[in-house]
């Protein structure tokens, strides 16, 4: 991340910007801390990765997943390939092509004489996404994408990923989904693959989410929920198993907050749900009369 970036990252605790001291390396953050101008909160940048998060609010679910995460991440990617298919019938790219589209990607244009275009992936991972999002992107198109994540080990990863396939214009942190270090309406688009329901409080994050969007934004959200066909007792050992952190794998739809438009949920798989909807656009001013 470098000193311009920073720019656009807020106090998680009261969204005050923040401003950096420690050393550099070239244009590059490299260790030091981020200092708030509101509530004067300090949070530290340890390798050149911002950590902006309080961590005895890892509790729960969160930490549990993140133990493991951290535990292994470099089999995460090679097991989800694998098991994919084995578990669902249907292989880990088909799966990812059934809520790519829902993003709209192709539909981004830049903003006339404004801010640059802002792609946010809420517990971003190994980065699996971004491939697709080079894909869809319309060619020539310039965009910032922002990952977030609390997995340092898997953030380890994605950061190996961004050396070995080259991907420009992605930016990493440490984050919590429950308390997002941006400013409101800075995102184009927002997303969020495989960690709803291991959240400690699911409807906090979906209103995090919609809050750092820009009005009219597309909203992706996807995780485990089982379908409702007739299941062997294989298949419901295997949910079973794959949802060991929870009894409640289901869309979160219930916890969307009021103000979002065009809800669509879908079942992509067997195991899984696609949540999509959008912030609402912005209310043209009526001429005064």
């Amino acid at each position: 991340m470098t000193l311009a970036d920073t720019a656009l990252l807020a106090c998680p605790d009261c969204r005050e910007a923040v401003t950096w001291d420690g050393r550099m390396r070239g244009e590059w953050l490299e260790e030091g801390w981020l200092h708030c101008g509101g509530c004067r909160a300090s949070w530290p940048v340890v390798d050149e990765l911002p950590r902006l998060f309080r961590e005895q609010e890892v509790r729960g679910k969160d930490r549990l997943l993140r133990v493991i995460y951290d535990g292994l991440p470099f089999l995460h990617d090679p097991l989800t390939a694998l098991l994919t298919p084995v578990l669902q019938g249907v292989s880990e790219a088909e799966l990812r092509e059934g809520y790519v589209s829902r993003l709209e990607l192709g539909a981004l244009a830049p903003h006339p004489g404004g801010p640059p275009l802002r792609i946010l992936e809420v517990g971003i991972g190994a980065g699996a996404n971004l491939p697709l999002i080079a894909r869809e992107l319309p060619p020539g198109l310039e965009v910032e994408v922002w990952g977030v994540d609390l997995s340092e080990g898997m953030l380890g990863c994605c950061r190996e990923r961004l050396r070995r396939e080259g991907h420009r214009g992605v930016r990493l942190l440490m984050g919590d989904a429950h308390a997002l270090p941006f400013p409101d309406h800075v995102f184009d688009r927002v997303f969020e693959i495989g960690g709803i329901n291991g959240y400690r409080q699911p409807g906090r994050a979906l209103a995090e989410m919609v809050r750092v969007a820009r009005p009219g934004t597309p909203l992706v959200v996807v995780d485990e929920q089982l379908d409702a066909c007739a299941h062997t007792l294989r298949d419901r050992l295997a949910f079973r198993l794959l949802t060991f952190y929870t009894r409640e794998a289901r869309s979160p739809r219930a916890l969307l907050p009021s103000e979002v438009v065009d809800i669509l949920e879908e079942q992509i798989s067997r195991f899984y749900f696609c949540l999509s909807f959008r912030t609402p656009p912005v209310e043209p001013v009526s001429p005064i009369p």
